[in-house]
């Protein structure tokens, strides 16, 4: 199952939730972002019991991403209570993905 992309609203529902959120900050013109976008997919479903990783794009939520201070894509920022704990700038593989969230939950 995909990483489902979400708004604004469902963004501010899950990040103030119990499980921490994984997201990843993207845009469809970004060739990186499409690239890695798979393995972001894989690690949705891996690790379901744990986190919730879900795809924001910058394009659609330009005032989120803005007050998140996203400049660089994609960008990916774990959130536990609310908040941003910490983040990862084109993460160059899943294994780099699962070292992200291993060493941050």
């Amino acid at each position: 199952m995909a990483a489902l992309n979400i708004d604004k609203n469902k963004f501010e529902q899950l990040i103030n939730g119990d499980k921490p959120v994984l997201v990843d900050f993207w845009a469809p013109w970004c060739g990186y972002c499409r690239r890695i976008g798979p393995a972001f997919d894989k690690i949705a479903d891996q690790y379901s019991d744990v986190l919730e990783a879900v795809k924001i794009n910058i394009d659609d939520e330009e005032a989120l991403s803005d007050a998140q201070g996203i400049d660089i894509i994609p960008a990916l920022i774990l959130y536990k209570n609310g908040k941003a704990v910490a983040s990862v700038v084109n993460p160059s593989s899943k294994a780099a993905i699962d070292s992200f969230i291993a060493e941050n939950i």
